[in-house]
């Protein structure tokens, strides 16, 4: 059976998108999906990327389209009051419920929704308390343990070459975005265009503006 690494970061509006419609995605197929926090700001540093909050007219555009595709897709979404925030306290809690660097998608859904659905601040202390009482805690959220794992994740997928999130990892191949589903299920389903040269040949082409 195949094994799908998410790597996921609770701060961005379509890692839960992909979240949310990945069982209808995968739906058939014989695979295990592990969801895996990390930081995403971190990632961000490590390549040199820019956070679409830095860039206004880009942000502004990433909200409209995220509730375009929550519409067209049918999946709820009503996005925090304050975005971007510090995800800090809801990766923490999930790798708390977690003796290893995953999580369950129950605990992932009960983060997501708690950002993603009914607006709101998503770290408004009460609904964060709520939260923290609901998640079926093993370790210390801002023990030691929980901080080097997460700080663990967010470096070893920048290792493996992952840039952004969503991001789903099948057999040493990256696939980003809510968009790449599809492109997803055709490599599970074994599509013979993954096994030709457009799989590898596009990175190894030169820049002509490089001096």
């Amino acid at each position: 059976m195949k094994q799908i690494i998410f790597h996921l970061d609770f701060i961005s509006p379509f890692a839960y998108l992909a979240f949310e419609h990945l069982p209808r995605a995968l739906q058939g197929l014989p695979c295990t999906v592990r969801y895996r926090p990390l930081l995403l700001g971190a990632l961000f540093k490590h390549h040199g990327n820019t956070a679409p909050p830095d860039v206004p007219p880009k942000h502004e555009w990433t909200f409209r389209h995220v509730q375009w595709l929550g519409h067209v897709h049918g999946i709820p979404i009503d996005p925090p009051a304050s975005h971007p925030y510090n995800p800090l306290p809801h990766l923490r809690l999930a790798l708390a419920a977690s003796h290893d660097g995953d999580i369950s998608r129950d605990v992932a859904e009960m983060i997501f929704r708690a950002v993603w659905r009914g607006g709101g601040e998503a770290l408004d202390p009460p609904r964060l308390a709520a939260l923290e009482a609901a998640l079926p805690l093993v370790r210390e959220a801002n023990g030691d343990s929980v901080k080097a794992q997460l700080k663990a994740n967010t470096d070893a997928a920048a290792a493996a070459g992952v840039f952004g999130v969503p991001m789903f990892e099948l057999d040493g191949r990256l696939f980003w975005g809510f968009d790449s589903l599809p492109m997803l299920r055709a490599c599970l389903e074994g599509d013979p265009w993954f096994s030709g040269p457009a799989w590898n040949g596009p990175f190894q082409r030169s820049s002509a503006l490089r001096g």
